[in-house]
């Protein structure tokens, strides 16, 4: 057991696996030599060479074709696409070939590929290096979408997507890889995709979020519990797709109260999926309103830090998000 980054926790379960499967591989825009643009694959071609570890042409819709395409030839391929905002190009593939393979096929052809991307907003990146794009692919059965926000749980989750025979969306927050830690044990583990994962208890209002919103939630959760004596219960729904609409009920029932976090723009974001489970199957628990609370209804994250602080869901936003439900 040792304390890692997010980073180095994906990086440890890509190393792992290419050493245990040699159907997997790696592909992608500088994910060679230069170890990709946040560092995630360094120090993976000079140990696996570059026939397992391929530098792709800039061309997304390439490399998501050749990791289908290697997919159903039994190979288990790890498309990484540099930033979330560059995966347009490439979701004719991933919606209308990957996601629909299995069916079409009638279970004759399987895709089992995962595509890693960093989103989110957080390092001044601008309009196209801080999208969240998660609710354009929740809505497209036949993917599965992943959103870690432990060490643990992306080292474990991307396991368990590499293994997975479908393909399998894994973003990544990058404002957290280097300032997210916690401890990683050695070794080979799983962790299943599915399951939410209940971070923090608490009774008096269950707060849902992902990714870096996840780790916002906890910090925030703590602050209300020091400062007043809020117990806020912090559900991480690090799997988006296929929904766990009974983890998601399970704390809803305990505590009657729901404060939704996300990035992404307000308007139909994922977190409107959340409320419209606890309206729909929770409604007899409610105790208060479902709020969401996300980024405003503009093209994308600003690059200015300020404005971009403005833009996003802070620690301190949420804690006073909880406060105002937590008077119901």
């Amino acid at each position: 057991m040792a304390t890692k980054t997010l980073i180095e926790a994906i990086r440890e379960a890509m190393d792992e696996e290419l050493e245990n499967d040699p159907r997997v591989f790696i592909t992608g825009e500088d994910v060679g030599p230069r170890g990709g643009v946040f560092r995630a694959t360094m120090g993976l071609i000079e140990k696996h060479g570059p026939e397992r570890v391929v530098d792709s042409p800039l061309a997304e819709l390439s490399i998501i074709a050749i990791g289908i395409g290697a997919a159903m030839a039994d190979l288990r391929p790890i498309c990484e696409i540099q930033f979330a905002d560059f995966i347009h190009p490439a979701m004719n593939q991933i919606m209308n070939e990957a996601a629909k393979m299995y069916y079409r096929s009638n279970g004759t052809w399987t895709v089992p590929m995962t595509i890693r991307a960093p989103y989110g907003g957080g390092i001044s990146g601008g309009l196209y290096h801080s999208q969240s794009l998660e609710a354009l692919f929740a809505h497209c059965p036949g993917l599965k979408i992943v959103i870690p926000s432990t060490p643990y749980d992306a080292k474990g989750l991307l396991k368990s997507a590499i293994r997975d025979p479908n393909p399998v969306l894994f973003f990544e927050a990058k404002k957290g890889y280097r300032a997210i830690k916690g401890e990683v044990p050695d070794g080979d583990y799983t962790v299943p995709i599915g399951p939410v994962n209940v971070r923090r208890a608490g009774d008096d209002v269950t707060i849902y979020a992902y990714g870096m919103m996840a780790h916002y939630a906890v910090e925030a959760a703590n602050m209300v519990a020091e400062q007043d004596g809020i117990a806020a219960e912090v559900v991480d729904v690090r799997t988006i797709l296929p929904v766990d609409r009974e983890g998601i009920l399970e704390s809803f029932k305990k505590t009657g109260k729901a404060l939704i976090i996300y990035e992404d723009n307000l308007t139909m974001g994922y977190g409107a999926e959340v409320a419209a489970i606890l309206s729909d199957e929770g409604f007899e628990y409610m105790d208060g309103p479902i709020r969401r609370l996300a980024g405003p209804d503009v093209p994308s994250v600003p690059y200015s830090h300020p404005v971009q602080e403005a833009f996003m869901p802070s620690p301190k936003k949420i804690a006073d998000a909880i406060r105002e439900i937590a008077e119901y």
